[in-house]
Parts: C-alpha cells; structure tokens; sequence
C-alpha cells in the first residue's frame, strides 16, 4: 500500500509546533546550571539587528549561550539529512549555520562571548564549561 504524504499546510503545521525555545536539553543545562549557583536570563536578546536571541545570558559579563538542536543545526555526529525534499531542508540547515556563525562573529565584534553546545552534550559539562567562562569573565571586570 502507497504511503500517503502530508500535505504542504499539514507538514506546516506539524513543523510550526516544533519548539523552538524551552526545549528538553535547554531545561536541562539550565536546571544544571542553576544546581551550581549560576544565576542567568532566559531568551536575552543580545543583537538588536539583526535580532539574535541567547538561550541564556549573564549580560553583565557578555556571555551568551545557544542550545544547538542536532538536526536544525547539522550536528557533525547527528545530524540526518532528509531524503523527501532534500534541496529545501539542506538550503535551510545550511541558512541555520551560516546563521550561527554570523552571530558568533557580530557577538565577538561587540566584546560578547558565545558558547554553543549541542543538544546531546552533557548538561553537567556544558554547565561546568559556562561556570568557567562566567568566572573568567568575573575575573577580567575586577
């Protein structure tokens, strides 16, 4: 029997729901997070223009930091790449990592620091990684 495909406005619709802030490994790096003592801003946005949106922030030390989601990002060890309209999803992954390394860069311009991790990473670690980076930042405002 035929597989039936989604329509265009269903596939929209299912892909509308998928979320983009809150998800399951930037609850978890931020409950780790906390756990340690870090205190932070959730969804800060650190670009005006273009907007660009931290997961977490400590503005005070201009460190922002990005959940990176294995499939929307192109994780080097995870990332699928679709066989069903493979030229879109490609051209779309590509705009999200030409995205990313935009804003790595524009935040580096304006004295920020960026730490991406993916969303297989271990919280713990990720968490213990931005406990350093906020530290050292503590270290450099003195």
């Amino acid at each position: 029997m035929p597989r039936l495909l989604p329509s265009p406005s269903d596939a929209s619709h299912r892909m509308a729901k998928v979320r983009q802030t809150g998800t399951d490994a930037e609850l978890a790096l931020r409950q780790e997070m906390y756990r340690i003592g870090l205190r932070y801003r959730v969804g800060y946005e650190v670009l005006k223009k273009p907007r660009r949106v931290a997961d977490v922030a400590f503005p005070g030390r201009k460190i922002a930091v990005f959940v990176d989601g294995c499939f929307w990002h192109g994780c080097p060890e995870h990332a699928t790449w679709p066989k069903r309209n493979a030229e879109f999803w490609r051209q779309k992954i590509e705009a999200n990592r030409q995205r990313d390394a935009d804003t790595n860069a524009r935040l580096q311009a304006a004295g920020w620091t960026a730490l991406r991790f993916w969303s297989h990473e271990s919280p713990a670690q990720a968490a213990a990684t931005v406990a350093r980076a906020v530290a050292k930042a503590g270290a450099k405002n003195r």
